[in-house]
């Protein structure tokens, strides 16, 4: 066995071995022996031995070349493949239909990743993802406390909570805690009606100046005149003192409408 590197501060390391944080993982993926995984950072291979013992299959996609060469002595299974590559960089249509991703991931990458994710052509039929607690419960905010993460996970995603992780059980232990967060695919487009890019150029021209009203909002993010925008808000059925935080789904779609 090779010995424990340190972790890399550079690369957002912190190494979880809890096994019932790590089974958590699997519970919530539901992992199971027809699954394709794509795991994401394996690192020490902690998450892997649990994944390789329940899936048909594992893909581990290593950044940290030292540790994906190392993968192989930590976890020894017939059903692991280890990419050394960039998560980022990575081509998700290679992936079977229907895979899954479980991790755990840096806190920089939650907001990368979910974007990635979730614009690929092949998504994951489910991501499980410990992350940074803050995000986690960005990600799965109600309208009122919405940003531009929230809107865009949950218009391609059904959004949870799962687990929450101390720092304690990590080595280093992070500076905050963490939690599981569950992103199940929707099993029909949220709106049918939808040109994704004209639709998210409307939800960050809202959220571009998060104090200001929409009517201050729009105006400014869209090029458009305030009248142009108190119509589209009338036409809309949205009061145009609201601001972006506020707004739901529905009403991101009623305003896309308009």
């Amino acid at each position: 066995m090779p010995d424990q590197p340190a972790a890399k501060k550079s690369l957002g390391q912190h190494w979880l071995d809890d096994p019932a944080s790590l089974e958590a993982m699997c519970d919530a993926a539901e992992v199971q022996a027809g699954d394709t995984v794509l795991e994401i950072g394996p690192g020490l291979g902690s998450l892997t031995k649990h994944l390789t013992a329940r899936a048909g299959q594992v893909i581990a996609v290593e950044f940290d070349e030292k540790l994906a060469r190392q993968l192989p002595a930590r976890v020894r299974a017939d059903n692991l493949q280890i990419i050394t590559q960039d998560i980022l960089r990575f081509d998700f249509t290679t992936m079977p239909a229907n895979y899954k991703i479980v991790a755990n991931i840096p806190y920089y990458l939650t907001s990368h990743l979910i974007r990635v994710a979730s614009e690929t052509p092949n998504p994951p039929a489910i991501a499980v993802l410990l992350v940074q607690q803050e995000v986690a419960r960005r990600v799965t905010a109600k309208p009122g406390s919405m940003s531009l993460l929230s809107v865009t996970a949950q218009f391609y995603w059904q959004t949870s909570l799962g687990r929450e992780v101390p720092a304690v059980l990590f080595t280093p232990p992070p500076k905050v805690n963490s939690q599981i967060l569950v992103l199940k695919r929707h099993p029909e487009p949220l709106f049918g009606d939808v040109d994704t890019k004209a639709f998210f150029r409307l939800v960050k021209a809202g959220f571009a100046q998060r104090r200001k009203t929409l009517l201050n909002s729009l105006a400014g993010g869209l090029h458009l005149n305030r009248d142009e925008v108190l119509a589209i808000c009338r036409a809309a059925g949205i009061e145009p003192a609201r601001r972006a935080q506020t707004l739901s789904l529905d009403d991101w779609h009623s305003l896309y409408r308009a």
